[in-house]
């Protein structure tokens, strides 16, 4: 589970410009997700300040802060600051004073502006934040986008799940991790995979080695993250075992707390793998826009032996 993320990389990826570059800000992370508009506390009112969240100031605190002589300013800002906030963002391309950048330098507060406007901003951060520190695991599989939907295959060590994904990009899906997938709620309903850094992009197949996927097949052929929408869970072939050839009950597997359709699928030679993942997204999204083929066939099946008893009767 990710418990962090540091200033700079928050800075780098909102493309946030650092008015005070002199602070140092080693050591200075975020620890939630959620942000906070420091309305009331700037009015000089600190019960229930959430001083661990990024601090925004918009237009609207701005304005109001302009009214303030700076005598009553200075006194909210040391007491806003000496909270050790983890940095204050200013939006809508405004700028602080001269008296909140001496006492942040004092205190060493991080301070960044940015063009975007508070409400696109706060968006863009709040979602990329729930993301960075959802909750984490790590699981042994490999993820691919299939027709956009995220299809999750698992299986046992060699049993074919790099060479299915392989056959997939070459007709035109893309790989999103092989071997390791994190995996991050970040939602009740919805599950995000990605590839760790040092294996992204890249593929194991036994007797090959490790093959570079997008330097292969292009740029078009891979994908940093997906949500898990499908899990296919490859095993070997049982003659004793009875598998599911209708389909009209879903089976479902937990990651997180969130459970995702789950399909198992048993490997005998002959079977194109690539051909049964492609089907089992189609119809994973046929499902979702309503249509089951499994429902209406059993349907057929009961009209047509209703029709048979009454012609009987």
């Amino acid at each position: 589970m990710a418990s962090s993320v540091t200033i700079e990389r928050l800075a780098e990826q909102m493309k946030l410009v650092n008015v005070i570059p002199e602070i140092d800000m080693k050591g200075k992370r975020v620890v939630t997700s959620e942000i906070n508009r420091p309305a009331l506390q700037l009015t000089g009112f600190f019960e229930h300040f959430y001083s661990e969240r990024v601090q925004i100031i918009g237009y609207v605190e701005y304005t109001y802060l302009a009214h303030l002589s700076r005598e009553e300013k200075i006194p909210v800002y040391e007491k806003f600051l000496s909270y050790h906030v983890p940095c204050i963002i200013y939006t809508t391309m405004i700028e602080p004073d001269e008296d909140m950048l001496r006492l942040a330098k004092q205190y060493e507060v991080p301070i960044f502006t940015t063009k975007k406007t508070t409400s696109d901003f706060m968006a863009e951060i709040i979602r990329w934040l729930g993301v960075e520190l959802a909750p984490c695991i790590s699981i042994h599989g490999v993820l691919v986008d299939v027709y956009g939907e995220g299809v999750l295959i698992m299986g046992e060590s060699g049993i074919g799940k790099s060479e299915a994904a392989l056959e997939l990009i070459k007709r035109g899906h893309r790989l999103v991790s092989d071997d390791v997938v994190e995996i991050r709620r970040v939602s009740d309903v919805t599950l995000v995979g990605s590839a760790p850094d040092i294996t992204r992009h890249f593929i194991e197949l036994r007797g090959i080695g490790i093959i570079d996927v997008k330097t292969l097949f292009g740029v078009e052929s891979v994908k940093n993250t997906q949500s898990i929408d499908l899990v296919i869970k490859l095993e070997e072939w049982d003659r004793d075992k009875q598998y599911d050839r209708m389909g009209l009950e879903e089976e479902y597997t937990e990651f997180l707390g969130n459970r995702v359709v789950c399909h198992s699928i048993p490997i005998r030679p002959g079977r194109n793998l690539a051909v049964i993942v492609e089907t089992a997204a189609v119809n994973h999204r046929q499902k979702k826009m309503g249509y089951n083929a499994a429902k209406e066939f059993y349907n057929r099946v009961q009209s047509k032996w209703m029709l048979k008893k009454e012609s009987q009767e």
